[in-house]
């Protein structure tokens, strides 16, 4: 998306360069994000915190690389230590070692070159595609409950059917997402696994 200018323009501390970065980006982070964390105040400050370390770390930036898979690597590292502290802080045992070992191969994924897409992007597009596969009824109760974050009780009186029907399309929509992302990607089970809860 972002010429070689552009990135050397930020690197050298440009606050245009940087506002075009935030302007452009901020749709796709907050959508991303959203994948992670539903709660908008926290994707807010997640979103503000890696602009932030992006502006920090500007003199690591290089020029032939992707500003934007930069970003999607940092906000991605953001929000799995949000998950894992809120995790840790809601449970009196420790992560297991495989889900230990899983979280950091995604700590360890960098970002890619310039013509690719982040591993992020990648997931996101699958998972948008995923969805769009399902069902047409399953489909929009899963838009409804999961991506719009409806009660389901409200989904059930919008749509005519029964609360029980509502979770029941909810739960197959997840796992037929599940099998097909993790067809897919299969050293994500764990960050697939947040995506869909």
């Amino acid at each position: 998306m972002f010429d070689i200018q552009t990135s050397y323009n930020l690197k050298k501390g440009d606050p245009s360069a940087f506002k075009d970065v935030f302007r452009l980006l901020y749709p796709r982070l907050k959508g991303y994000c959203k994948l992670f964390v539903s709660d908008d105040n926290k994707i807010e400050d997640l979103i503000q915190e890696t602009f932030i370390t992006l502006w920090e770390k500007r003199n690591s930036i290089k020029t032939d690389q992707s500003v934007e898979s930069y970003l999607f690597v940092i906000l991605r590292n953001n929000c799995l230590n949000f998950l894992r502290n809120e995790k840790l802080e809601k449970t009196t045992f420790s992560l297991e070692l495989e889900e230990i070992s899983e979280l950091q191969y995604l700590y360890q994924i960098d970002f890619l070159g310039k013509e690719e897409k982040s591993m992020e992007e990648q997931l996101v597009e699958s998972f948008q595609v995923a969805v769009e596969e399902l069902p047409d009824k399953m489909k929009q109760v899963f838009k409804l409950c999961k991506i719009e974050g409806r009660k389901q009780k409200e989904v059930a009186e919008e749509i005519g059917i029964s609360i029980k029907m509502v979770e029941k399309h909810v739960a197959k929509a997840k796992e037929q997402i599940r099998k097909k992302l993790i067809g897919q990607y299969p050293m994500l089970i764990i960050l697939i696994t947040l995506l869909l809860d």
